[in-house]
């Protein structure tokens, strides 16, 4: 399933947030499809399931699961996920726009950039 660095700096339970957030968007896990439970995860990546619990938490304060009390923890909806997930880019683009003009990048260069990074993603 997913790759946990151990000797990292970055925190277990995030590794793992981004690493399921990044299997929802792509696909691997439908919508409405059910997440491995917190013990199956905890067991399969020998982790707390308390550090399971934090991510699948985070996750759905953030909009990718959704839990059903009895019967588990779900990947929303392929519609909320794209949403959610454009919403959290435009806003860290936003923010990065505000940095490279204060940092003096020209408006220009910025669109350049972004005209250049755009083609080259597009094909």
């Amino acid at each position: 399933m997913a790759v946990i660095d151990f000797r990292g700096g970055e925190p277990v339970y995030i590794q793992l947030k981004e690493r399921l957030r990044g299997y929802i968007i792509s696909g691997v896990f439908k919508p409405d499809e059910r997440m491995p439970s917190v013990r199956e995860l905890a067991s399969g990546l020998s982790v707390n399931p308390n550090t399971i619990q934090r991510a699948y938490r985070e996750l759905e304060e953030e909009g990718y699961i959704y839990t059903v009390s009895g019967r588990g923890s779900f990947a929303a909806s392929g519609e909320q996920v794209y949403q959610k997930r454009c919403d959290e880019l435009k806003s860290a683009l936003r923010q990065t726009v505000k940095e490279l003009a204060f940092l003096g990048l020209s408006r220009d260069e910025l669109i350049s950039m972004v005209k250049e990074e755009y083609t080259d993603d597009r094909g």
